[in-house]
């Protein structure tokens, strides 16, 4: 009873329970003879993860928290996946010092099992409190990996040799080794099952951490000891085609990994920080095919307005936003759509991420002279009908890609703006002529991805009144009508989202088109504000409300559209 004591105590200090509450369950724990503990769990009182920090400020132990920890494989090699399982257990670090090994439990305080866990690896054991639901994720994902005992053999080889610095024909040879060609492997392998769309190999001052993006997102998901880094790297570096003995300069390179049926195309770049290199790798699916407009998130007015100018024969149609928010998949989605015998597409890229079968797709080369400007005067000899231009930053490429629309194409390019309004005054600064924008411009397409909601552990709740008047406020007469109470929706978490609540990713999009309003606006120079405010009053929806209605729909999370889409 005194630990349920201090767990009420230490739970109405934060707030998370009121003392006339923590009182009543006292009072019902004495009668039932359940724990105060169970009753909180039972009336879905307080979170889980509070319970357990409550709990471990009693027991005078640590909590942790595991979900985005990576665990380094040779720290799992001091506890079998069966004992972990068993005890229900993970060692999660190593203090190297004082070789004390730091394991979260759900029962920090079994003596015997620490006893155990202490003649088993032949350290002293920190017990750390943690949630059950956590360690049993960690020992599927970690356990699974299976690199405990090549990282182990690494670092004996590693430390057999005490000295690092080593020539290249040495660094060839270590590399080919079974132990890092298997730990490279492995990460690849993640890579592809977690649906990453980046690699991240950073080198920290006492260990090397490795991230994945995963719906746009960096997780940390493994770990690994800080000696092994420099031959990791050079395995990298040799499977790129980069020089391995570089380490003092930036490096870009690429390789293709194939898992199954499933292929990638890895664009990799080095580059040298003050602990060493760091390693990105960006993955593009070789495999599965453009995605269509709808499937991208597209519907409503964006995706009729963007059909519209897509079957126009000259023009620009722009595609707008920061970078990662998925404005070249929009593009080949489109690309792909307009792709038949009877006309010639001609891209200029930097770089080309997908092959479409049927494009004329060109890589910049600024050292051979090969950019976005000196590369669309070409096309134009080539008798194109559409054309791509990657992106238009400068003078040139501007006047450039307006000529060719005068002269009969039609030309995609990407702009870096916040919105579909702000790309006509970045065109006016660019060097374009009003009279000459509203001659060419079909529309401005603007977009951000947000994460879509796990379908698995979905479930629905009441907003808060301020969200409510925010929803209200933003979307005004496009709530749907009938819609009395609103309800959202989010995801729990779960394993097959890895407890995140979000699985896989959706756009949310706005599309301008040159209305002869817009057009009058154009040339008068008018703000983005009065250019966007006009395109409303004539039916746009912008991008936050879009997102709002994806909302509604049960599709993301008003979290993730506040987050990507807030101005």
């Amino acid at each position: 009873m005194e630990i349920d004591q201090k767990i009420l105590d230490f739970l109405v200090e934060k707030g998370l329970l009121t003392q006339q509450i923590a009182d009543e369950i006292k009072l019902s724990a004495i009668n039932s003879g359940v724990s105060a503990i169970d009753i909180i769990r039972k009336k879905n009182l307080v979170r889980e993860d509070e319970i357990l920090q409550a709990k471990a400020k009693a027991y005078h132990v640590s909590f942790i928290i595991l979900t985005g920890r990576g665990i380094s494989p040779d720290v799992l090699s001091f506890i079998p996946e069966s004992v972990a399982r068993k005890y229900k257990l993970i060692p999660f670090e190593l203090d190297r010092q004082t070789s004390k090994l730091k394991v979260a439990m759900t029962d920090p305080l079994d003596l015997p099992v620490i006893e155990f866990l202490e003649q088993k690896s032949g350290k002293g054991i920190v017990a750390f409190l943690a949630q059950e639901s956590e360690i049993i994720q960690k020992i599927d994902e970690e356990y699974a990996q299976g690199l405990a005992v090549e990282v182990t053999e690494a670092l004996r080889e590693s430390s057999e040799g005490s000295v690092r610095t080593i020539d290249a024909s040495q660094i060839g040879q270590i590399i080919k080794e079974a132990p890092i060609a298997k730990i490279v492997s492995t990460i690849l392998e993640y890579a592809l099952k977690g649906r990453a769309s980046d690699i991240h190999i950073e080198p920290q001052e006492s260990r090397t951490r490795v991230r994945y993006r995963i719906d746009g997102i960096l997780q940390e998901k493994l770990v690994l000891p800080k000696t092994v880094h420099e031959a990791v790297v050079s395995r990298i570096k040799i499977l790129s085609d980069m020089k391995i003995d570089e380490r003092r300069i930036p490096q870009d390179g690429r390789f293709n990994f194939k898992l199954g049926q499933e292929e990638v195309d890895l664009r990799v770049s080095t580059l040298p920080t003050v602990h060493g290199e760091k390693v990105v790798m960006r993955l593009l699916k070789k495999t599965g095919g453009i995605p269509e407009l709808p499937d991208l998130g597209f519907r409503g007015p964006s995706l009729k307005n963007l059909e519209n100018a897509i079957t126009r024969p000259h023009g620009i149609i722009l595609v707008t936003g920061p970078t990662g928010s998925g404005k070249t998949t929009t593009l080949y989605s489109i690309l792909s759509r307009l792709n038949t015998a009877k006309v010639n597409i001609v891209t200029l890229e930097d770089p080309v991420e997908y092959e479409i079968i049927g494009l004329n797709q060109v890589q910049t080369n600024p050292q051979a002279g090969l950019t976005f400007a000196s590369g669309l005067r070409s096309f134009l000899r080539q008798d194109p009908n559409i054309i791509l231009v990657g992106e238009i930053r400068d003078n040139e490429t501007t006047n450039l890609a307006i000529q060719a629309a005068l002269t009969g194409h039609l030309v995609f390019s990407t702009l870096h703006t916040n919105n579909a309004s702000t790309a006509i005054p970045r065109l006016l600064d660019l060097g374009a002529e009003p009279f000459l924008i509203v001659s060419v411009l079909n529309a401005v397409e603007a977009q951000r991805i947000t994460r879509r909601i796990c379908t698995v552990c979905k479930e629905s709740y009441t907003p808060s009144p301020e969200i409510l008047a925010d929803i209200k406020k933003v979307l005004g007469k496009l709530i749907p009508a009938g819609k009395n109470e609103i309800v959202i929706y989010k995801g729990k978490g779960c394993k097959e989202c890895s407890n995140t609540g979000y699985l896989g990713r959706i756009g949310i999009y706005e599309t301008i088109i040159v209305s002869p309003s817009i057009a009058k606006l154009i040339i008068e120079r008018a703000t983005a504000e009065a250019i966007e405010q006009k395109a409303v009053e004539e039916g746009m929806i912008t991008m936050k409300q879009d997102g709002y209605l994806k909302v509604l729909d049960g599709i993301t999370t008003i979290e993730e559209v506040i987050r990507v889409a807030q101005e």
